[in-house]
């Protein structure tokens, strides 16, 4: 029980550090554009946990390029999506994953998603249509990348569920970090020109490197080995709270009546799936098998 209340102090302080990103990477793109930033990002945070533990073995390589790749797909969708969006939609629109986590689930293992799933994740699309539009019926640029963001999250958290128990975290989580640079760095070349940060965003890259890409992600990949996918998106849907409030206090971002009430049902559904929607017994298993391989 004391390793489990550890996890989910851990989650609590990962959340937050999550959601304060938003922020400084908005400003941070500034200066780099978004797939070169992810790209320096995610080195950086490789090169520390390489430099820690190497991994070993096919399979590592096999497994984390597949969860290091749904990764970069989800840094590099956000990251995006930065650019036309604000920090404060960015971040409740990227809480989204906790809803999508279950239906991926339930896509993954061939079943039918629970009625309390599919009712959260209606509810939550009706606040996405509030948060994000003035009233016409269609995403932002912005807001539907980070959309995509949301899914290829709830994606990355579903591998980690059949992939991390077969493996030691640092290691696994190293792969993960260096699979995304790669693909950030070689796509930055393709399509944004080679790109060197400036000394002033390098600050930024460095802390969202060592403090949230390394520090962040391994502590959500350690406790979610203790407690399982679902019990972690749970305590992860803290995460746009922190954004919003980080919002509102650095760049003095203000949501108007409609994006409130749209906030408001995002909650709401992220709420309706956490509580109600039956928990998974695959899960408790990974929980389990992964406690005793750590």
């Amino acid at each position: 029980m004391h390793i489990r209340n550890s996890a989910y102090l851990l989650l609590a302080i990962a959340a937050a550090l999550f959601g304060m990103t938003f922020v400084a990477v908005k400003d941070a793109l500034e200066l780099l554009p978004p797939l070169a930033f992810v790209g320096w990002r995610f080195l950086v945070g490789a090169i520390v946990l390489l430099a820690w533990r190497f991994p070993k073995g096919r399979s590592i390589w096999i497994d984390g390029g597949i969860a290091g790749a749904l990764l970069f797909c989800g840094y590099a969708a956000q990251t995006i999506g930065l650019e036309s969006t604000s920090a404060t939609n960015s971040g409740l629109v990227t809480g989204l994953y906790v809803v999508f986590t279950p239906l991926v689930a339930a896509g993954v293992r061939q079943v039918r998603p629970s009625p309390s799933t599919v009712a959260g994740a209606l509810v939550s699309v009706g606040g996405l249509w509030l948060l994000t539009n003035p009233g016409a019926l269609s995403l932002s640029a912005g807001d539907l990348w980070t959309l995509l963001c949301a899914v290829a999250f709830a994606a990355h958290i579903v591998a980690l569920a059949s992939m991390a128990p077969r493996h030691r975290v640092v290691p696994f989580t190293a792969v993960q970090l260096l699979v995304t640079a790669v693909l950030g760095l070689g796509l930055s070349a393709l399509f944004e020109g080679p790109t060197w940060p400036t000394s002033d965003v390098w600050p930024t890259v460095l802390a969202t490197a060592l403090i949230v890409t390394c520090g962040a992600f391994l502590i959500q990949v350690w406790a979610q080995s203790i407690v399982g996918p679902s019990r972690t998106a749970i305590v992860l849907a803290l995460e746009p709270l922190f954004a919003v409030i980080t919002a509102w206090v650095v760049l003095a971002e203000r949501l108007t009546s409609r994006g409130w009430a749209g906030a408001a049902l995002i909650l709401a559904g992220t709420y309706v799936v956490l509580v109600f929607a039956p928990p998974e017994d695959a899960d408790i298993r990974t929980a389990e098998a992964l406690s005793e391989a750590h």
